[in-house]
């Protein structure tokens, strides 16, 4: 059973960086990561996300220009790079994983799914 093990949330001014990780504890075959995030009372969105065959990344237009996502294969670990966060921002984010996801940004594309890591940032 895969599973995904998130780490670097945490509490942030304003204007402040982030960079959360996430890696899958099992060998096993993904194209596709995703990174997704909920606020209280809003609806899961998909922030980033990256096609590791050919690298292509995907961002919400909430995010572009701030964030950055990438990956590295041998440790089976997806990395966001969250520079400029705001008050906005604040949420639970989750990692996801599959195979060939048409719509990236698309949580219901995703299969696996990491148990979510708190980003709080304060104005």
């Amino acid at each position: 059973l895969v599973q995904l093990v998130e780490s670097g949330g945490g509490s942030v001014q304003a204007g402040g960086s982030l960079t959360l990780s996430c890696t899958a504890t099992v060998d096993t075959y993904i194209t596709n990561w995703g990174w997704f995030r909920q606020a209280p009372g809003k609806e899961r969105e998909g922030v980033a996300g990256i096609y590791i065959l050919d690298s292509s990344v995907y961002y919400s237009d909430s995010v572009k220009g701030r964030f950055a996502i990438s990956q590295d294969s041998a440790k089976k670990t997806v990395y966001l790079q969250m520079n400029g966060l705001k008050p906005d921002d604040t949420a639970m984010y989750y990692c996801a994983a599959g195979r060939y996801i048409a719509t990236v940004l698309e949580s219901l594309e995703y299969d696996v799914w990491g148990q979510g890591t708190p980003v709080t940032v304060s104005s």
